[in-house]
């Protein structure tokens, strides 16, 4: 595995897709203890000073992002240093949240009319880049949704790298919630915990059943979705070889699917 930041390292592992055990549920981002970073600026200059931009990273030749890279000083840094919790929005793990949503983005940039026009709902968004995806496939509202309010702020840089207009964010948690009028719902390798995929199965068939939504589902294969009974309710639309450095850094894995949700209402 590539070295990386110490405590996603713990995190990754804990992921392996071949293994039924998941993460946790992923906590909302908090400053640390004594953090001299209080205001919105100062934590969009912490996110431009401390990660690196990155123009079509795996699989999405359009999109620029801000990444974490090995030039980045906190790539190896002690995660005692780092002023919030976990960045899962600032990097692209194989087969991972970010890894997936790109890919998915990648779905969204080669057959935009999926996206056109529509109402659309990034859940669990991390850097954001299906909800650009989304807008630059000539959506005509996208929200991203993402309970890390530090990913929101990442997100918003995103957008203005890709010359966008940033997309507002919800930070509540929104699975569960009562289903509302989005014609497209999409979400990048959230099914890394069995309790989290029930949970979304549910949801994601209450907005099929009451508002028709289309529902897209990004995953490298993790056992969560794999092994639930979700599984029998996908379609696959497409799929996407992984570049052979991350075939060993995603465990094996080689590809990324993209699946339609076609749950029985």
């Amino acid at each position: 595995m590539i070295p990386r930041l110490k405590w996603v390292s713990r995190v990754v592992s804990r992921c392996h897709p071949a293994v039924g055990e998941g993460c946790g549920r992923r906590a909302g981002v908090r400053l640390s203890t004594g953090s001299s970073l209080s205001s919105e600026e100062e934590v969009k200059r912490f996110i431009v000073e401390n990660t690196e931009v990155v123009r079509g990273p795996h699989n999405t030749p359009n999109i620029s992002l801000r990444l974490f890279t090995p030039s980045c000083r906190f790539w190896l840094a002690r995660p005692e240093l780092w002023p919030f919790s976990d960045p899962y929005w600032a990097i692209h793990w194989p087969g991972g949240q970010a890894l997936t949503r790109c890919l998915l983005s990648r779905y969204l940039l080669e057959a935009p009319a999926v996206a056109r026009d529509s109402r659309v709902l990034d859940l669990g968004s991390g850097c954001g880049a299906a909800a650009i995806a989304a807008k630059l496939g000539g959506a005509s509202y996208v929200l991203a949704n993402d309970i890390d309010p530090v990913a929101a702020i990442a997100i918003q840089l995103n957008c203005e790298l890709n010359g966008l207009e940033p997309v507002p964010v919800e930070t509540r948690d929104l699975i569960g919630s009562e289903a509302e009028s989005w014609d497209l719902i999409l979400l990048g390798d959230m099914f890394y915990e069995e309790q989290l995929a029930s949970s979304l199965h549910s949801w994601l068939r209450e907005c099929v059943r009451a508002r028709g939504t289309q529902v897209l589902i990004g995953d490298p294969g993790r056992a969560q979705l794999q092994n639930h009974g979700i599984r029998k309710q996908l379609r696959r639309l497409a799929a996407y070889e992984l570049p052979p450095s991350l075939r060993e850094e995603n465990y094996g894995l080689t590809a990324s699917t993209v699946w339609l949700y076609q749950p029985e209402t």
